[in-house]
């Protein structure tokens, strides 16, 4: 599939709505002493959580969540050690994970 101008305009103005829409991810970190993860937002604020809580990042070490990515776009927090991400609407929308995986803990809990 060839990718056309206008496909490339589309896919800038969509870009641009989801801009208006979310704040992006500017600055993560993770807290050893609280265990949290840390993302700070181009809105000025601060969304933590435990690893626990997070598809990928359950079983993850301190090492492995010391050390992370911010998308280009500040819209996912990449974890490279463990390969998995976050992303920052789905975040924000209260969902750290596929609805597969949040139906499963579900059924665990």
């Amino acid at each position: 599939m060839e990718l056309t101008e206008s496909d490339i305009r589309e896919a800038e103005a969509r870009a641009k709505r989801q801009q208006a829409q979310w704040p992006q991810a500017v600055k993560v970190r993770f807290n050893r002493h609280t265990r949290r993860v840390v993302i700070s937002l181009s809105n000025g604020v601060e969304v933590s959580f435990s690893p626990k809580q997070a598809q990928g990042l359950e079983q993850a070490s301190d090492d492995d969540l010391g050390e992370t990515e911010i998308s280009p776009s500040g819209f996912a927090v990449f974890f490279p050690r463990i390969n998995a991400d976050i992303y920052i609407p789905g975040l924000l929308q209260g969902s750290l994970g596929s609805e597969l995986w949040a139906e499963a803990a579900r059924q665990r809990a």
